[in-house]
């Protein structure tokens, strides 16, 4: 299996400049046809896009109201450098392999002592982790999330992101742990950097590596502040 984690950014490159390219990355990431791919940092406006632009099954979990519907993807656009992701809405989402049966999808909030109101009107992200259980020939649990920035929440959150997994016999936890090389007991040894592929119950066969620069370059510039990174796996 093929298995990829990547926060898009809303779309944006790095450094920021006046365009946003979120349809050309969901493609890129998608073109030679992965069998799991963990987004992050997803704006709502393209929610409903993300299966037509991959060709894969979408499932995702709001962590960042929009409020202002379907003009957000204008407003964006205007003035991707200024706007803030707050405008936009943002979600984390698992595109999955057209021919895998999923037979659930549940969603965790890492961090519900923020306050309802804080995530809605102060601009406080909700973290959560999803996960869904997927059968292809072998049933397995994958799971993304994107933890806080700040390092000793984050450690939490990966934590409780782990746990929550804890009962799938294969799993994979993948995301923006927002945390260097965090390891977590019965999955793999994570990699260098803050975007991490982890299994438990399979054998990683190649990775996880981050994409090479030329990779995600465009018109002189990189596609998200991220890289992706991907793995392959067999279940044993």
């Amino acid at each position: 299996m093929l298995v990829r984690t990547w926060n898009v950014y809303h779309g944006r490159t790095y450094p920021k400049s006046g365009r946003t390219y979120l349809e050309r990355m969901v493609r890129l990431v998608t073109l030679d046809a992965p069998d799991v791919v963990a987004l992050q940092e997803v704006p709502l406006w393209a929610l409903g896009r993300l299966e037509r632009w991959s060709g894969m099954q979408a499932a995702w979990a709001i962590t960042v109201p929009s409020f202002l519907g379907p003009v957000a993807r204008l407003v964006t656009e205007l003035d991707p450098v200024r706007v803030r992701f707050t405008a936009a809405g943002q979600a984390n989402a698992l595109l999955l392999n057209p021919h895998f049966e999923v037979e659930e999808h549940r969603v965790l909030v890492l961090n519900p002592e923020v306050p309802r109101r804080d995530w809605l009107f102060q601009g406080r992200q909700r973290r959560v982790c999803q996960a869904a259980g997927v059968q292809a020939g072998e049933r397995f649990v994958v799971a993304n999330l994107h933890a806080t920035n700040d390092q000793a929440l984050a450690r939490v959150e990966v934590g409780i992101a782990a746990e929550f997994v804890a009962a799938a016999d294969c799993c994979i936890l993948g995301g923006d742990f927002n945390v260097p090389r965090y390891a977590i007991p019965e999955f793999s040894p994570p990699i260098d950097g803050i975007d991490q592929l982890l299994v438990k119950g399979g054998r990683v066969e190649r990775g996880p590596e981050p994409w090479p620069l030329a990779r995600r370059r465009v018109d002189g510039r990189l596609l998200s502040d991220h890289a992706p990174v991907e793995a392959v796996i067999s279940w044993t």
